[in-house]
């Protein structure tokens, strides 16, 4: 173990040593708590951790688990590993730091039944723990918020730096923006599992059940294909209503790599600003 190393430890376990002694033979009520108190105090402690091994009954009932530092283990080498020209780094170092609990039926309780915390690599410093793997955590109302502020047009850099204004600094939001940019784009993911096509239409189907004045059509074309798709808002309609004495059909505009015509239908209000009566894409731009 090198001097850094030790070093290391010695500065961020300080008062710790009394508690780490005493975390053997501690017991939880769920392994879910016990990963929550490992997590927490390798938070503290300044390493990252992880679920190992677990036994289970015939049931499926956890009967005994480990939890280890992200850094146990070594990476298995490959073959193709040379033929990579910019190798992954190297992130395990055969850390032997853990701790195992055992389901003890008597009491219905897990106890920790072996604790080594010694680890051969240095420790992140407390204020930098937050980056740690397992210490990232998206809480249900931050969901909410990244949802609203993606919904809203905010840039990703944007809604990532007013969180952290609003809970003290970004050492406080418990994530990294990374994190906010991977769950973004698994949203958007999920969001087209039926295909573009698929998830247009379901998107009018929410919308026409949260507001039955949503109207939306869709044609066909003679395989079936969908061929052109018109919808229009309620506030749309009522616009249109007042002033669709003069209606422009604007088809000026492309989308994306497909390049199909985007057309609005468009007209001024009584205050000569321009106002939005519908929208539209088409396969092309045919009278028919």
């Amino acid at each position: 173990m090198d001097d850094l190393t030790i070093a290391t430890q010695m500065d961020v376990h300080g008062e710790d040593d009394t508690q780490c002694k005493s975390i053997l033979g501690m017991e939880f009520d769920s392994e879910q708590l016990a990963y929550e108190f490992y997590n927490s105090y390798g938070g503290r402690v300044g390493f990252s951790i992880r679920k190992e091994y677990a036994h289970k009954s015939k049931t499926g009932e956890i009967t005994s688990r480990t939890f280890v530092c992200s850094k146990e283990g070594l990476r298995k080498s490959n073959k193709r590993d040379f033929a990579i020209r910019i190798p992954r780094p190297e992130t395990r170092t055969g850390c032997g730091a853990l701790m195992s609990i055992k389901l003890i039926r008597q009491i219905g309780k897990y106890r920790v039944i072996n604790f080594v915390e010694t680890h051969n690599h240095p420790l992140v410093v407390r204020a930098c723990a937050y980056m740690l793997p397992s210490q990232r955590k998206i809480s249900t109302s931050q969901y909410i918020e990244i949802d609203l502020a993606d919904d809203c047009g905010i840039p990703l850099r944007s809604s990532y730096e007013l969180m952290g204004r609003e809970t003290g600094g970004r050492e406080c939001v418990g994530f990294l923006k990374n994190d906010q940019e991977n769950y973004l784009r698994t949203k958007k993911q999920r969001i087209l599992e039926f295909g573009e096509a698929g998830s247009i239409l379901k998107y009018f189907q929410d919308q026409t059940a949260q507001n039955p004045s949503f109207f939306y059509s869709v044609q066909l074309d003679i395989e079936e294909q969908i061929n052109s798709i018109f919808w229009t808002y309620a506030r749309m309609i009522i616009d249109y209503g007042q002033f669709g004495d003069d209606v422009t059909c604007d088809t000026t505009y492309k989308i994306n790599r497909e390049s199909r015509p985007f057309a609005i239908f468009v007209g001024f209000n009584n205050h000569r600003e321009t106002i939005v009566f519908g929208a539209a894409l088409m396969y092309n731009e045919t009278t028919d």
